[in-house]
């Protein structure tokens, strides 16, 4: 590049230096994915506790088991992975019916687990969840 002008040389470097940032940011996507957790899930049926603790037309974060619990109907919830699909933090709270993610400030629909807010673009994974002896239990098999 040394026999060309000057400015044309810094457009040059100028053009091959948007192209490495493109290429950089490309590598550190904002496409969601299970983050960096292996096992976003419970891979073991987990005890949540009464079913009466998540409201009617509500839902509760059950964060040590990275499990959300939501209750459309008396008798009838659905859960959902808690952990964030952008890149594997756990939810922190659940404002309405939104899970807000301290990492990225990804908020996903706790009772669809759609994500409303990126990074995140994926949904959360739903969780299979059933009342067992009186006892909430999410889990595989629940």
């Amino acid at each position: 590049m040394s026999g060309l002008p000057a400015a044309r040389r810094t457009v040059l470097k100028g053009a091959a230096l948007a192209g490495a940032a493109g290429l950089g940011a490309a590598a550190c996507s904002t496409d969601s994915k299970l983050g960096h957790a292996k096992t976003p899930t419970p891979t073991a049926p987990v005890e949540l506790g009464s079913p009466d603790e998540v409201p009617v037309g509500g839902a509760k974060l059950y964060r040590e088991q990275r499990v959300v619990v939501s209750c459309p109907a008396k008798g009838r919830y659905k859960a959902f992975s808690a952990q964030c699909t952008h890149a594997g933090c756990v939810l922190d709270k659940v404002e309405g019916n939104e899970g807000n993610c301290p990492c990225h400030g990804s908020r996903f629909d706790v009772t669809t687990g759609e994500a409303l807010h990126g990074p995140a673009t994926v949904p959360l994974p739903s969780v299979p969840v059933k009342v067992e002896g009186g006892r909430l239990v999410a889990g595989p098999d629940a």
